[in-house]
């Protein structure tokens, strides 16, 4: 099965960041949301119930990702796959796309960021 719900461009101002003004000032991220689910009985149902909400899922997410302070934003990305995977059992795997486009680099760059997936443990037969 090869259904995906996403979700791309959620943009939060957080102040996460290993650097001193990163905490002081904060900075927009964007998040990218990709969640496996099986979607064969809402697209035969037509009901929310046979689904997870985007709006649900996106509140979930900004949830996690404002709870706290974090220093690296791969943290940040478990810290929202971990979450997302606990609300919504329908999920079996979430992917969490971070970018960080104003990162403290000494660099000419358009966006950096990290992308981390998760999944359920696989149930022994």
């Amino acid at each position: 099965m090869s259904d995906r719900i996403f979700i791309r461009g959620l943009s939060m101002h957080a102040y996460h960041g290993v650097m001193p003004h990163e905490a002081k000032v904060g900075q927009t991220f964007t998040l990218d949301l990709d969640l496996d689910i099986d979607l064969s009985d809402a697209a035969r149902s037509d009901k929310v119930k046979d689904t997870v909400s985007y709006a649900d899922v996106a509140s979930c997410a900004s949830d996690a990702f404002n709870a706290q302070r974090f220093r690296l934003i791969e943290a940040a990305a478990g810290r929202v796959a971990d979450a997302v995977l606990a609300a919504f059992p329908r999920v079996r795997t979430v992917a969490v796309t971070i970018h960080k486009p104003h990162a403290p680099i000494a660099a000419t760059f358009s966006d950096v960021g990290v992308t981390l997936v998760r999944g359920r443990a696989k149930s022994k037969p």
